[in-house]
């Protein structure tokens, strides 16, 4: 049974509570914000069903205020067949109800209000559930309906239109184009999905799919929500006339250059038309992209003063931890946005990547050292939940427990997006370690005990009070958080190291080591300040920093 907003505002007190106020006079919260991802089936379990919900997420938001982060993204928790985690939307002003109801929905921003914290939500414009309304009656009503018109319906090609309508390729694997079955029980025509078949691609260029997203957001944000994260928000318009690509593999182009179903220029009068609208409300909500994109110049394209706030930096996430390599995606990042006028993004994790304790490499002393170099830079930060537990990848995961789209196609794809979801551990023991009273959907290591947060806290040496002094220093430091730029310093080989100024004329100076040796501190790192903090063992004094370290000075 789903629920629906006319319930909600039959009840009493249902204006939704105001949110947070910005830091100080800075203008922009988002600027410099530490934005926390939560997976919803994967945070905390409130009914003891083994998922995850809303009520559990509401359980653990204390945890999350004192963590010191500014807002908290929330994966997909709306109706849906879950044929993709919830990707897949059913009925976009519903909540599932694995997940809980528009009650807990409520209850969880006002409580994060409360103590501080701003709530996004993820929002899946570029393909519904195939077993949303609109899909359904187009199903239904056959060829020539005016529902077709909302989705990609295309004739195939060949005598009897056997074959795909072009030859793109779902991002899942295999054709991006699925045949249907006429009411009369006869083949029909076929319909496109960049994904799962079960997630057919809306068509952006029919109005009525831009009436109802312009409701949508409006509902979300009547329920007080202060923004959203835009799920392919490069996506939504495709190439007129639909052209084929012409070759295989196309995978393999996915972020490199423009293609005809992905960065397309029209997807910018659609964000110029939301902005609109987010600016109508008070509180400064956002607009956040997830855009794969052939450069960080054809990012910053989203981010113009009339569109959307913020952009995902995956170049940045994609970056091995290399001195070299990552200054120039730094700089490039920075030059990217200063034009735009927008804040850059710095992000090691998320739901569909390889945690980067396991992806860098070297362990959690190198985790830990690139997540301080991190949040040393200027900008807005995403962490993703467990990284602050300095959680590794599940790897060993039975494939009859894997629910990943993408782990059962045929298609060269490792399918271990499951490895990064696997609920995170509360307590050292006990049932699913604190996750709830049952088990989890995914089963977590025996190992995972000692790297809870009731394992974590209170240890000065654990990860956890290294995120919370780093957030906490990063608040309050003048010279940490929002920012256009770095002062690049001299440093040996292997050590990325710069300064940054404060309004105050307060410095600071970060230096990381990228090598797995010890390296002498000379020049502007002879003598950089006092210790702020360091991601492991490191002797003030001792003229040389560990490998994969990073070091915080003030002066």
């Amino acid at each position: 049974m789903t629920q629906h907003l006319a319930d909600l505002t039959s009840q009493p007190n249902s204006a939704p509570t105001p949110a947070p106020a910005a830091r100080g006079d800075q203008p922009g919260w988002w600027r410099d914000a530490v934005i926390y991802q939560v997976y919803p089936r994967s945070f905390a379990d409130g009914n003891g069903d083994g998922m995850g919900d809303l009520p559990g997420i509401r359980s653990r938001l204390p945890y999350l205020a004192r963590l010191g982060v500014d807002a908290v993204w929330l994966s997909p928790f709306y109706a849906s067949p879950q044929a993709d985690a919830g990707y897949d939307v059913a009925d976009y002003r519903a909540i599932d109800p694995m997940f809980g109801t528009l009650h807990d929905a409520d209850a969880l921003i006002r409580d994060a209000h409360d103590l501080g914290l701003r709530i996004i939500v993820d929002l899946v414009p570029n393909h519904s559930s195939d077993q949303h309304e609109w899909f359904q009656r187009a199903l239904r009503e056959g060829p020539g309906s005016p529902l077709r018109d909302r989705y990609h319906f295309r004739p195939g090609k060949g005598p009897g239109g056997e074959q795909p309508p072009n030859d793109w390729e779902s991002i899942f694997g295999g054709p991006a184009w699925t045949r249907t079955t006429d009411p009369d029980g006869t083949p029909g025509e076929w319909y496109l999905h960049l994904f799962a078949p079960e997630q057919p691609d809306f068509n952006w260029n029919n109005q009525a799919v831009q009436d109802e997203f312009r409701s949508v957001l409006r509902f979300w944000l009547d329920m007080g929500v202060d923004g959203f994260r835009i799920d392919v928000a490069h996506g939504l318009v495709k190439e007129d006339g639909l052209p084929d690509m012409g070759r295989a593999g196309q995978l393999k182009l996915l972020g490199n250059q423009v293609l005809p179903f992905f960065d397309q220029d029209g997807v910018h009068d659609i964000y110029r038309a939301w902005r609109k609208i987010l600016d109508e409300y008070p509180g400064q909500r956002i607009g956040v992209a997830e855009a794969w994109t052939p450069s960080e110049d054809r990012t910053a394209l989203y981010l113009r003063h009339d569109e959307l706030h913020q952009a995902f930096n995956f170049h940045y996430l994609s970056t091995a931890w290399d001195a070299a390599a990552l200054r120039r995606v730094i700089d490039s990042s920075l030059d990217a946005m200063r034009p735009v006028g927008a804040p850059t993004t710095w992000v090691l994790s998320n739901h569909d990547v390889v945690r980067h304790r396991t992806r860098l490499g070297g362990g959690l002393a190198r985790a830990r050292a690139a997540s301080l170099l991190m949040l040393a830079l200027p900008g807005s930060v995403y962490v993703y939940q467990g990284e602050e537990l300095g959680l590794p990848e599940v790897t060993e995961l039975p494939d009859e427990v894997r629910q990943d789209p993408s782990f059962f196609k045929d298609n060269g794809q490792d399918g271990l997006r499951d490895g990064c979801r696997v609920p995170i551990p509360w307590t050292a023991d006990g049932p699913s370690y604190g996750f709830g009273d049952g088990g989890s959907w995914l089963p977590q290591p025996e190992e995972w005990g000692a790297l809870s947060v009731a394992g974590q806290e209170g240890d000065p040496d654990s990860t956890l009070e290294l995120y919370r002094s780093a957030l906490a220093a990063r608040r309050a430091h003048p010279a940490l958080g929002a920012g256009d730029g770095v002062e690049w310093l001299a440093a040996p080989a292997g050590v990325l190291a710069f300064r940054r100024h404060g309004a105050d004329g307060s410095v600071f100076v970060c230096a990381a080591n990228t090598t797995t040796g010890p390296v002498e501190l000379t020049g502007d790192l002879s003598a950089p300040g006092t210790v702020l903090m360091a991601s492991g063992p490191f002797e003030e004094g001792s003229g040389e920093i560990p490998g994969d370290t990073t070091v915080w000075w003030s002066a």
